[in-house]
């Protein structure tokens, strides 16, 4: 779940493996991007009318080289360890950023250094989106 304000990211909390139904999920999930999201203050009521919410349903993740990696159309997920780091296919459109630079910013995410990606212990996961928004939705 994203919550956007003006364009600007304002919110974004999912889960990867969900324990509940879909519609469940995503309430969860709204509350969350909007209440608990520590990288913003918590969304106030008079915000409600100029917040955009956009819902991005996962493909299964799963292994991928690299070199195989199309941005704009897969998101990354990488593991090493106890840590964990996703990043939407959008993401690597909206920043236009290069192959290498959306593995390095997916391994930021998941608090190890830039180059994590390169070691044989990290795994790297790809998906797809179908993304759903209040006025269309469409695939990446």
């Amino acid at each position: 779940m994203t919550i956007h304000e003006g364009g600007r990211l304002r919110g974004c909390i999912g889960v990867i493996e969900p324990a509940e139904s879909l519609g469940e999920s995503v309430v969860r999930c709204a509350v969350s991007a909007a209440l608990e999201d520590p990288r913003f203050p918590r969304v106030r009521e008079e915000e409600l009318p100029s917040l955009e919410i956009e819902i991005s349903l996962l493909s299964k993740p799963q292994r991928i080289r690299p070199e195989e990696i199309e941005i704009g159309r897969h998101g990354l997920l990488i593991t090493r360890g106890p840590h964990r780091g996703l990043l939407l296919p959008q993401v690597a459109v909206e920043h236009n950023l290069s192959r290498e630079r959306f593995l390095e910013e997916t391994c930021r995410k998941a608090g190890l250094p830039l180059d994590a990606w390169k070691d044989s212990g990290a795994r790297i996961s790809s998906f797809t989106c179908e993304i759903l928004t209040e006025t269309q939705s469409h695939s990446r």
